[in-house]
């Protein structure tokens, strides 16, 4: 059992990253939504803000705090509707980063974990190739061994951060005839000869959260750049998901407070038919029902990080934290845009970005479709 978080402390880190958030984001994000990326510059300040990978051990150049704190970062930035960012920093902290605690040698943690703390280096994972989705067994970029390298083959899509990546976690296939157990996972520096990024994906939501298609051609990278031992990429993929699952779930929970807390105010002070919009019955049940599914949701993702924070957290539990909270964020978005009437339909008014941003949270990270059926073989078996 892991030792009790200091709500106080806890609390007081959270009003830390709000104040930072409001001073270094909030006044230049409808900027960045519309120039279609953040600055680079961005991750300098978060990391001097002390918002990256912050449970990362002090011996790596992290605070070393609990788990707790990393997802109170996520969880601010999705409820002040930074969706875009949120899904960034989530990327580079609460997946990038555990990876490389988890699995990595001294040498490879030493070198690049100090840099992600600090926002020197920006970190991405590619996994998704443009034919093979989340069949992850179906990925065709291959490294072949040669001599004390291995070369690097094939190109990735749907990558976050991948036009500011530093440093990319590739899982590519180093046994083609050997399925899932030919994958392995590799540190690639975006520096080297034969890493090209292509295009920033132009979203439908999430405009300032870049994501990219990236190449790979005939790319040198040395054997030191294996995460891990070879062969056992897809083993270590499925052991690390959980994570990354329960922190979208969190993102959901968090972004659905944000929905409800915008549209609650504005009831409150919207007039139709003589009286206040609050007033008006269907109003007063939609925000029952939403408030109801929202804390339900939150009640269920926050004993996950619990059991996560324990070693107890699983792949069947991780997955109905995720399929629950992203299907309930964006019923919450829908129903919130809903009681703004027209107005709801306008950028003027922020429910709409969040509305819009919340829908591919039931995509990344394994859609729902494949969260429901990893809950179904954990009950009625394969």
């Amino acid at each position: 059992m892991t030792m009790p978080v200091d709500k106080e402390e806890l609390a007081m880190f959270r009003e830390s990253v709000i104040k930072a958030l409001e001073a270094e984001v909030k006044p230049h994000y409808e900027a960045w939504e519309k120039s279609g990326i953040v600055p680079r510059e961005l991750w300098n300040t978060l990391g001097n803000a002390s918002m990256l990978c912050v449970d990362v051990s002090e011996d790596c150049g992290g605070i070393g705090a609990p788990f707790q704190f990393s997802v109170v970062v996520g969880e601010e930035l999705a409820r002040m509707g930074f969706g875009a960012l949120s899904t960034n920093v989530m990327v580079h902290s609460d997946i990038v980063a555990p990876y490389l605690s988890h699995i990595g040698n001294e040498e490879q943690r030493q070198h690049w974990l100090p840099k992600m703390v600090s926002g020197e280096a920006v970190g991405a994972i590619a996994m998704t190739e443009p034919g093979a989705g989340s069949d992850l067994q179906a990925m065709r970029t291959s490294a072949v061994k040669d001599g004390d390298d291995y070369i690097l083959n094939g190109s990735k899509t749907f990558i976050t951060n991948g036009q500011h990546a530093d440093m990319v976690i590739v899982a590519a296939k180093t046994d083609p005839k050997a399925g899932a157990r030919g994958i392995s996972l590799f540190l690639v520096d975006t520096s080297l000869p034969g890493y090209s990024k292509g295009r920033n994906l132009d979203k439908i939501g999430q405009h300032c959260g870049d994501t990219s298609e990236m190449f790979f051609s005939d790319m040198r990278v040395p054997s030191s750049a294996l995460l891990g031992e070879e062969g056992q990429g897809f083993m270590y993929l499925m052991r690390e998901l959980p994570r990354e699952r329960l922190v979208i779930g969190a993102l959901g929970v968090a972004a659905a407070r944000g929905s409800l807390d915008l549209t609650i105010a504005y009831a409150q002070e919207r007039e139709l038919f003589g009286q206040k919009l609050a007033q008006l019955q269907n109003t007063r049940f939609e925000i029952a029902r939403m408030e109801t599914d929202y804390r339900i949701n939150k009640a269920f993702v926050d004993q996950c990080i619990r059991e996560y924070e324990d070693g107890q957290l699983d792949a069947p539990t991780a997955s109905m934290a995720k399929y629950s909270a992203t299907e309930m964020q964006c019923r919450v978005a829908d129903g919130c845009l809903q009681l703004f009437g027209g107005y709801g339909y306008t950028t003027e008014y922020p429910i709409s970005r969040n509305f819009i941003d919340a829908r591919v949270q039931r995509i990344y990270g394994g859609t729902s479709e494949v969260m429901k059926e990893i809950i179904a073989r954990s009950v009625l078996g394969r």
